[in-house]
Parts: structure tokens; sequence; C-alpha cells
């Protein structure tokens, strides 16, 4: 019913940049709340970084805070994750998900719908 995809993955050394996009599905994306949350290897899934259908509540896990900003545009039914400074513990997949209830919350059993993800690796 929602389909999320991301792009913008790929090779980075550390201190570089790289944004990440996820185009959703649908006309009701605005009501959607949006997160993304990222794997390693032997790793549980965690969470990153969520916005508020409205765009007025963010929260960032407190490894990414500061460098690390999300995005979203309601028009073009799009969210973004802008990482900045980023480190080799930032290697991962990451994942973007869409919190049908609109709050953002931080626990990944709050998103319904996720996307096939994109990796994320840099090197030292």
């Amino acid at each position: 019913q929602v389909q999320l995809v991301e792009s913008g993955g790929g090779l980075v050394q550390a201190g570089g940049s790289l944004r990440l996009s996820c185009a959703a599905s649908g006309r009701t994306f605005s009501t959607y709340a949006m997160g993304w949350f990222r794997q390693a290897p032997g790793k549980e899934r965690e969470f990153v970084a969520s916005i508020s259908w409205s765009g007025g509540r963010i929260y960032y896990a407190d490894s990414v805070k500061g460098r690390f900003t999300i995005s979203r545009d309601n028009v073009r039914n799009t969210v973004y994750l802008r990482m900045n400074s980023l480190e080799p513990e930032d290697t991962a997949i990451y994942y973007c998900a869409a919190d049908i209830t609109g709050f953002g919350a931080t626990s990944r059993y709050a998103y319904s719908y996720w996307g096939q993800g994109t990796q994320v690796t840099v090197s030292s």
C-alpha cells in the first residue's frame, strides 16, 4: 500500500558528508511521521532520526545528534537524511520507515512501512 524507496547511499571517507533520500508513494505521505534506522552486521536495527508529519517535531539518536539532519518535503513526498562528519561507526544499511500515527516514535515497532535499505560505508 505504501512504498518507500531509499537512495543516496555509497562510499565516503571519514569526515565526509552524504545525503540520503526516501521517496514515498501515496497522497497521505504528509500525515506520516518518517524515521531513519540503521543496521550494522551483528547488531540490532537502531533508531537514527525521525520527523513528525508537520515537520515540527524532530528527534535524533544521541550518536548522530549534531551531525545528521532529517527533513521532509511533503510536496515531493520525500524525506531526507543529511549526514555530516561521518565516522566509520556510521557504516550500516540505512532504512527509511513510515509511522502512520504521525508522531515519530523512536522504536522500530511503531513503523508500519519500510524501504529496502541503502548501504552507507565510511572508510577510515
